[in-house]
């Protein structure tokens, strides 16, 4: 009975923000998860201009999906703010506390080495959608009607998102290192 308390004393610390930086991602989150009411309001707006006056609109289509496309961009970092990614537990949960600390430092070093990588090919494809050959700023437009510079800013917010990746997975690591050089559990 006391190691299925102890087990659900740490599945409980676990959840919780691990840092300032989880804290602030959390919380910038839960204000901007909001926007998915704009969104379901802009497009019902859509839909009665369209079919109930048959005057439908050139923005709510790019914008709802740029809203959408922007928030679940930033779910990635929320969700491991929030300590809520997927994660594959059949061997995590079948090895010791000790072995945890292992894996937790592993995936994280991976973690960190793949979040680097995305940052950089996301600089590129912002930095190509942000700026001319020639190098003046000419953010890169949808072509449509309304020819809103949405793809831009997503790549850009991509790009912002994966750096803030790289810092949360720097300080989850520095915080398995420290955890696993204080366990006194060998």
């Amino acid at each position: 009975m006391d190691n299925k308390l102890a087990k659900a004393e740490a599945s409980h610390h676990e959840d919780e923000p691990r840092n300032f930086l989880d804290r602030a991602i959390i919380r910038v989150g839960d204000a901007l998860s909001v926007l998915f009411i704009v969104t379901a309001l802009i497009s019902f707006y859509e839909v009665i201009m369209r079919y109930a006056f048959n005057a439908p609109t050139t923005w709510v289509h790019e914008t709802a999906s740029f809203i959408g496309g922007s928030l679940f961009i930033i779910g990635g970092i929320y969700a491991f703010a929030a300590n809520k990614h997927v994660r594959v537990v059949l061997i995590y949960d079948a090895v010791s506390p000790r072995k945890r600390q292992y894996l937790n430092i592993v995936h994280h070093i991976i973690g960190l080495a793949f979040a680097g990588m995305l940052t950089y090919s996301a600089y590129l494809t912002a930095n190509e959608s942000w700026f001319a050959p020639w190098g003046d700023l000419r953010l890169e437009t949808s072509g449509s009607v309304l020819n809103a510079p949405y793809p831009a800013l997503l790549k850009g917010l991509i790009f912002v998102v994966l750096c803030i990746l790289v810092i949360q997975f720097t300080l989850h690591l520095i915080q398995e290192i420290t955890r696993f050089r204080k366990s006194k559990d060998v």
